[in-house]
């Protein structure tokens, strides 16, 4: 299902961002808006403009990079029509690929520190941003509260494959904590109905990293692994105010990861198999989820950003498809992408974002 292609639906705000200033201006912002001594009030978009220092913007981490030409087109000029300020609020759950460290016992976003807490980037594995991070801060077409729900190391459940440690929170226990927090009931503070808020899930990379190589039926696991994955999906369905909005994100090809380029090449072509027979089947499982449901689902199709990318690293500014840990790297690690690398996907979906109407 490599072709399939990836409208999404979501708007985004920008966050506050305390290690170099704070927000200055914009559409919904009123707070202060004079500068310390030293930061200049610095327009980001037409919801933000931040305190920073000299007149830079506030993301340098995609210099010299451009969005893959087979995922999503160039960023298309600020409408000129009067914008909805309506706030909308997104539910996001993951692993490492999508992680801030956000705590539900926290800090709570508002307009002005959308995401909560911990404030803009919050914890991601490499340092520097995640795709939702500029997805929030640069790349942002309307107003929304993110409360993001991803745990570093996740997997879909921990009884089906275990992550790397046992304190490690898995979809489930995201699902959970969600479905346990006050947040999910709707309230005066926190208005979220069906047709005002975004369900997204990227989910998949550890319970295949940490899997595919055991015995057994791969193909029948991961039919496994989504009957667990969707349940929790129909458990927001069905849950107080109930979730009407879904993006799904498939897995990208960590085949290609130096982690496991340091493996056999018959391991990196068993993982490279197990991944396209599960996204195959996370397709499939979205459209009959839409069929029955009556949801509005979207597929973000991350393997062939990635894929793009990897293939003609020099065209997106980095300096080959597996260096990792230093600056122009397309990996910031032996198993995760750089935040250069998550500036164009999180670019790839807002732009997709961008005139869609809630």
């Amino acid at each position: 299902m490599a072709s399939l292609i990836f409208t999404v639906l979501l708007g985004v705000f920008v966050a506050q961002v305390t290690a170099q200033g704070t927000a200055s201006g914009g559409i919904g912002w009123s707070g202060a808006t004079q500068c310390a001594s030293g930061l200049v009030c610095t327009k980001q978009n037409d919801y933000y403009s931040q305190c920073l220092r000299g007149a830079s913007t506030a993301s340098t981490a995609n210099s010299g990079t451009t969005v893959p030409p087979t995922t999503v087109t160039s960023l298309p000029s600020q409408p000129t029509s009067p914008i909805n300020t309506n706030v909308n609020y997104w539910f996001s759950f993951g692993d490492s690929y999508t992680q801030t460290d956000f705590d539900v016992n926290g800090v709570q976003p508002t307009v002005g520190n959308p995401l909560g807490n911990p404030p803009y980037p919050g914890f991601t594995a490499v340092g520097g941003v995640n795709w939702v991070d500029v997805a929030t801060v640069e790349f942002n077409h309307s107003l929304i509260l993110t409360y993001n729900y991803a745990y570093g190391g996740a997997t879909i459940d921990a009884s089906l494959v275990q992550p790397y440690e046992p304190t490690v929170l898995s979809l489930t226990d995201q699902v959970n904590e969600f479905l346990n927090s006050p947040v999910s009931t709707p309230s005066a503070t926190v208005p979220w109905r069906a047709d005002n808020s975004l369900f997204s899930f990227w989910i998949g990379i550890n319970d295949i990293g940490n899997s595919y190589y055991q015995s057994g039926d791969r193909d029948a696991f991961s039919d496994t692994l989504l009957n667990a994955y969707f349940a929790l999906v129909q458990k927001l369905i069905l849950s107080n105010n109930g979730g009407r909005n879904f993006l799904f994100i498939n897995v990208p090809p960590i085949d290609r990861s130096p982690l496991m380029l340091s493996q056999s090449t018959s391991a990196q072509a068993l993982e490279k198999s197990v991944i396209a027979g599960f996204n195959s089947k996370l397709a499939q499982r979205v459209a009959n989820f839409s069929s029955s449901t009556g949801s509005k689902t979207w597929i973000w199709d991350s393997n062939t950003a990635f894929t793009t990318v990897l293939n003609s690293p020099t065209s997106y500014g980095f300096v080959d498809a597996t260096s990792y840990g230093n600056t122009g790297d397309f990996w910031g690690n032996n198993y995760h992408p750089s935040a250069a690398a998550q500036t164009i996907w999180g670019q790839g979906v807002s732009n997709l974002l961008n005139g869609t109407v809630w």
